[in-house]
């Protein structure tokens, strides 16, 4: 029986622990947090260590003598993949690659060095250093995106619209500056546009494009991603620079074994690149949208992958897929409604509430601060959208 390490138990890795446990795998889950939700899949090896401690999962793979590593929709345990997969010479990215893939600042520089198509940065390392980048934005006349460099699901991620308002900035600075794990923030020109993501898969050096997500977002100052929706619905001629782009980014940061999570902005000077991730991408996105539009089964490839196994990339049909978040308030939830009601809508597949009565919720600034979703196929992306609509019109949630 093959072994697959897979990094992370939290409700971003569950797809892939049950979907590895269903192709008859012994699954090995690496996961700090005790109570995390895969840990409660039955037949599984837990070990509990942080993810981000590369030695101790390296000694935890070594007594398994594992066979694959991976992780699901979340980028800091990449470096652990990295280690591992070089010490035990198994299909994996390089530490090189997990660096470019994890911390932005060294990912702009390499995308830069590529002539791939990014906004205008700065790294920073100190307040002089950010005030210097915030003078040399304002002589642009540029309003700009300050963001952690090794963080991610919109965490500490704001908007200086204003480079006048000297208390706006500095709040932005210290806001910002407490979700950045090395203390390094990146500055960087705001790219007006529509965003989307790509999901591809790499196998023996060749990129897979899977499928182009259309997102929602909270737009300014958080950005948080409140829906996506495939397949996109943008024109084909920028579809085609849309993947373009994307293969010479994932060729430019070294991926030649695995997924790839891309994030794009549609400019005025076209398509360019917020972030690229050595993952599947998160937010149900390819765990169930992908999936649900073409037949795909993402998360099974990228584990067939991870082991060295041939894999299947053939869509099996195009529908529609969307998925939308509630748009809550602050506050404490005492009442939510209608979940059955939802469910029973025309093409909704999941209807999912991860914060319950009397839990507090905060301002959605992140993706950790959203209520819930709901999810539907269609046969079109329009219709599964208007399905997601219609459905969350009949959930009540009580905040007071």
């Amino acid at each position: 029986m093959k072994k697959i390490m897979i990094l992370g138990a939290s409700i971003l890795q569950l797809p892939a622990i049950k979907k590895a446990k269903e192709m008859g795998l012994q699954v090995i889950v690496a996961d700090m947090n005790p109570e995390a939700v895969g840990f409660k899949e039955q037949g599984i090896i837990r070990e509990i260590i942080s993810t981000i401690d590369s030695e101790k999962i390296l000694q935890a793979a070594k007594k398994y003598q594992i066979d694959g590593i991976m992780t699901l929709a979340s980028d800091m345990p990449m470096r652990s993949v990295a280690r591992v997969s070089k010490e035990l010479g198994i299909i994996g990215i390089t530490e090189e690659t997990a660096l470019r893939a994890t911390d932005k600042t060294v990912m702009r520089q390499c995308l830069k060095n590529n002539n791939i198509p990014i906004p205008e940065f700065y790294k920073i390392a100190n307040e002089a250093e950010y005030i210097n980048a915030i003078n040399i934005f304002k002589s642009k006349y540029m309003k700009c995106i300050l963001k952690p460099a090794d963080n991610s699901g919109s965490r500490g991620v704001t908007l200086l619209k204003d480079l006048s308002d000297e208390h706006a900035i500095k709040a932005a600075y210290e806001y910002t500056k407490q979700y950045a794990r090395s203390g390094l923030l990146i500055i960087e020109e705001f790219m007006d546009g529509v965003e989307v993501s790509v999901e591809s898969l790499s196998s023996n050096g060749k990129c897979y494009v899977i499928s182009i997500t259309d997102k929602l977002t909270t737009g300014e100052p958080y950005f948080v991603e409140m829906g996506h929706n495939e397949p996109s619905l943008l024109p084909i001629d920028i579809q085609k620079k849309i993947i373009d782009i994307t293969q010479n980014a994932v060729r430019a940061i070294g991926i030649e074994n695995g997924p790839s999570h891309t994030e794009i902005k549609i400019t005025k000077e076209g398509p360019k690149i917020v972030e690229i991730g050595a993952r599947l991408g998160g937010d149900n996105i390819t765990s169930h949208l992908v999936p649900l539009s073409t037949g795909i089964d993402l998360v099974k490839a990228c584990i067939q992958v991870a082991l060295g196994e041939e894999v299947s990339l053939k869509p099996e049909f195009n529908k529609g897929a969307a998925i939308r978040y509630f748009q809550t308030r602050e506050g404490i939830i005492k009442a939510i409604s209608g979940i059955e009601k939802a469910q029973k809508s025309q093409g909704i597949k999941q209807v999912a509430i991860v914060h319950g009565i009397e839990e507090k919720v905060d301002e959605i600034r992140n993706s950790v601060d959203r209520v819930g979703f709901v999810i539907a196929q269609d046969e079109t992306v329009e219709k599964a959208i208007q399905d997601c609509e219609i459905a969350m019109e009949k959930i009540v949630i009580e905040i007071i």
